[in-house]
């Protein structure tokens, strides 16, 4: 029933742009000012940062184009600089040669000292073709180099665009991680007191988003990673351990595994605030450490309908769900969670 300490999660949908998605609490049974806002602003908060998600992988995937981008722009400046480099050096083989060549004397002197229309002819061919040969060259470097300007800039602005992007990102994940973190906290604030008092506050009903489950049994948490299993040892626990638990953070909403009918709805005692469900067949689940229910005693469940949301209550060392299956309501009549919902389709 107890979890060994670990940190607690953040999870990866508050990775993510901004968006807002309403999700209102009807009137609560019970207490309806107490954990009923809280409450929903935190399944608002998760509901947010699921829709952000998409918005912040659409824009990453963007920013791996631009990087992408950016990164050609640069090798084809360096592939540029090193025409450039050739093309002055054609420059200067050019005039080498043209020096050589004229044995030291301009190429106009050369024609007026030529003896036949032979050698005048030969002496202007060669005018015409190594100032064809500089010319070309000189127009080549200019268009290479005005390129290379151009393609800079490129790549400058690219850069630019990755880097704003990159930070209105973090900006708009920082401003979700706060928020959301300062509703987890008051939601297991008020859920504390309840433990405390020994008394629930009643349960919390919060639009659930339409799901439309086919099946017949699902897992009791959306999202999740596996912790605790059945039957492993620990100091944190009297013998063995009598579920499995599944780390998320505080307010992710829990779902009733199968069709089913509440049987138990507490709050203290060491499994803190907890959800007990009657299923056809003889078989209970439990879900427990909550930081609130939104069901009622006696109330009838579906499979993947919202009993609860996760916290840390109880004889608990850090956010996670503890869940259960048993032959009875009561504690010590368990059998593996895991295999249990392997046999009916849903593999943790």
């Amino acid at each position: 029933m107890r979890s060994p300490r670990r940190r607690p999660l953040i999870v990866a949908a508050l990775l993510c742009a901004l968006a807002v998605l309403a999700a209102r609490p009807t009137a609560a049974t019970g207490d309806a000012d107490s954990s009923g806002g809280v409450g929903a602003e935190v399944v608002r908060l998760y509901q947010e940062a699921s829709l952000a998600t998409r918005q912040y992988e659409a824009g990453r995937r963007e920013a791996e184009v631009q990087r992408s981008r950016a990164q050609r722009l640069e090798r084809l400046l360096a592939r540029e600089r090193q025409d450039i480099a050739a093309l002055h050096g054609d420059l200067g083989r050019i005039a080498s040669a043209q020096y050589r060549s004229g044995g030291g004397l301009p190429h106009t002197a050369q024609l007026l000292l030529a003896d036949t229309p032979e050698e005048l002819m030969r002496g202007q061919r060669a005018i015409w073709q190594a100032d064809l040969a500089v010319n070309n060259a000189v127009t080549k470097s200019r268009r290479a180099e005005a390129r290379l300007a151009t393609d800079e800039e490129k790549a400058a602005s690219a850069w630019q665009v990755l880097e704003r992007r990159n930070g209105e990102l973090a900006e708009i994940k920082g401003g979700i991680e706060q928020k959301l973190e300062e509703a987890q906290g008051a939601l297991q604030g008020q859920a504390d007191a309840s433990v405390a008092a020994g008394a629930c506050r009643g349960a919390v009903r919060l639009d659930q988003p339409r799901t439309g489950f086919t099946q017949a049994w699902v897992a009791p948490v959306e999202t999740y990673g596996l912790s605790a299993g059945f039957g492993s040892g620990g100091e944190r626990w009297a013998s063995r351990h009598t579920g499995q638990d599944f780390a998320v953070d505080i307010g992710t909403p829990v779902r009733s595994v199968g069709e089913g009918r509440v049987v138990k709805v507490s709050c203290g005692g060491a499994f803190g605030i907890e959800v007990v469900v009657g299923h056809p067949g003889g078989y209970y689940t439990q879900y427990a450490h909550l930081a609130a229910v939104t069901v009622e005693q006696g109330e009838r469940v579906a499979p993947g309908q919202w009993v609860g949301q996760s916290g840390t209550t109880g004889n608990s060392t850090g956010p996670h769900l503890h869940f259960e299956v048993r032959l009875t309501p009561q504690l010590g009549s368990g059998v593996d969670p895991r295999e249990w919902l392997a046999e009916r389709g849903v593999r943790l």
